[in-house]
Formats: C-alpha cells, structure tokens, sequence
C-alpha cells in the first residue's frame, strides 16, 4: 500500500474491503504526528513508517526547544537520538529527562544522545552486522555516530579504528576479523583514500564517509568526498560526516543480508 495515501483515500479503501483492519491501523499510526508549542510538528509515527527510530539532529537548535522535542519523542515513541549535541545541549536535556523519568545515555566520542522511557529495553538484534572502520583517530567522532545509530537499528557493530591508508600494512590484521559482516562503513578524512582499498579487499557493500579532516586546497573533507566519488572500487558515498546516514544504511544493508 502506498506510503503517501491521504487519511480520507485510506478510509475509502478500507470501507470497499480493499485493506484489513490490521493494515489499516498500522498505516494511521505510520502517518502521526503532533505539535510541540509554536516551535515543533514531531512525526511520531516515522518509526513504524520507516523501521528506525526517531534522530533529531541537535545543530543550531535551541537547547531548551530540543530538550522539549527530545523528551517528547522518547515519551511516546519509547526512545530518541540525538546527534551533534553540544555540551549546552546535553545539559538541558539531562536536566528535563530527570524530571520525566527518561534515561540519557550520553556517548560522548560521537555527540550522541539516546533517549529511552524503559532503560531495560534494547534493540531487538536483527542478526545483521555492521563494520565501522576509520583511517585515522580523528575519524572517530563520525564512526561513533554511525556505530550508534547501527546498533539502535538491531545490529551488531564491530570496528577498527587508526588502521591508515600511509600505514597500509596495518589495516590487514584489523580487517580479517571483520570479514563476516553484511556491510562496511568506512570514515576517512583528508584524501580519503581508505574506502576504495577495503572495497577491493571485500565482498560486501562499503559506505565510504568522507570527513571534515584536512587543510589547505580542498580540505575539510572536500578532497576526501571527491577521492571518494571517483573511487574505481564499487562503493556508495554519503556526505561529509554523515555517520547517522552512513549507520543507517549500512543497518539496511545488514538487517536484509544477514544470514538465515
């Protein structure tokens, strides 16, 4: 049934018996969404609709708005994401989920926040596996993000940090424990270089994330994403220190390719 069909076309459907009273619930609540004061419409059913749970993103958000649309997801979807957050952010947050009874789990390497009503819940494990590999350390801000958001998604993560692209010999040992994963998600700064080498390396998909390390001429993760758009292995790209893209897709990926 399509995603995109209005409250009224639906009805109609299910009053010609076209859909069961099952899809037809589940397509209302996939379409939900409420409105937080004058600041905020949430999509409360994009969990449901979509198969991930709900990620704000924190940059150049007020902090006490996006405390408010961060406890309000976790409240009625059961948890909450939040990447890019600053130490202000994660401040009024923390503060306002005391008073709302919802756990923080602060990963700071990432700047990431996961919100949940019921802490003793955790993501039902899909059988999917994720690598996150970095080039260097400064790399692993983004790997973190997308480790995050893979694992929340049902996946088992497995990493390798520091394995360099100017130390090739270092990334062999790192990889061979990693061989049996459904995806790769590879972050690689300056002339991101790495995800071309693993992709010829492996037989799965590898999602190549350019990050905002570098200087000079192209730097900031110009030259890494450009390297890696015209990389001659067969990789996807995402954008320059997409890990919540990458880990997200990589889940996809994982979650359908497991092993029966």
């Amino acid at each position: 049934m399509p995603s995109n069909e209005t409250l009224q076309d639906l009805l109609v459907r299910y009053r010609n018996g076209e859909v069961t009273l099952e899809a037809t619930a589940d397509q209302i609540e996939g379409l939900r969404f409420e409105r937080l004061g004058e600041f905020a419409c949430m999509d409360t059913g994009r969990e449901l609709r979509c198969g991930m749970p709900e990620v704000v993103l924190a940059e150049g958000k007020d902090a006490a708005h996006l405390a408010e649309i961060a406890i309000r997801h976790a409240d009625v979807a059961g948890r909450c994401i939040v990447t890019r957050v600053t130490p202000e952010q994660y401040g009024k947050i923390r503060d306002l989920a005391e008073t709302r009874a919802i756990h923080v789990d602060y990963r700071e390497n990432g700047r990431i926040l996961v919100l949940h009503k019921d802490p003793s819940e955790v993501p039902k494990q899909t059988g999917g596996i994720v690598s996150v590999i970095t080039a260097g350390t400064s790399d692993i801000r983004v790997a973190e993000e997308a480790k995050v958001v893979a694992e929340q998604m049902g996946c088992e993560v497995r990493s390798a940090y520091d394995v360099g692209a100017a130390g090739i010999h270092r990334l062999f040992p790192s990889l061979k424990p990693l061989l049996g994963s459904h995806a790769f998600i590879v972050c690689a700064g300056r002339e991101g270089t790495l995800p071309a080498i693993v992709a010829g390396l492996v037989d799965k998909p590898v999602i190549g994330v350019p990050v905002s390390t570098g200087y000079g001429y192209m730097g900031g993760g110009q030259a890494a994403l450009a390297s890696m758009l015209q990389s001659c292995s067969v990789i996807a790209v995402v954008n320059i220190d997409a890990g919540f893209t990458a880990g997200a897709f990589a889940a996809r990926v994982a979650n359908q390719g497991k092993s029966p």
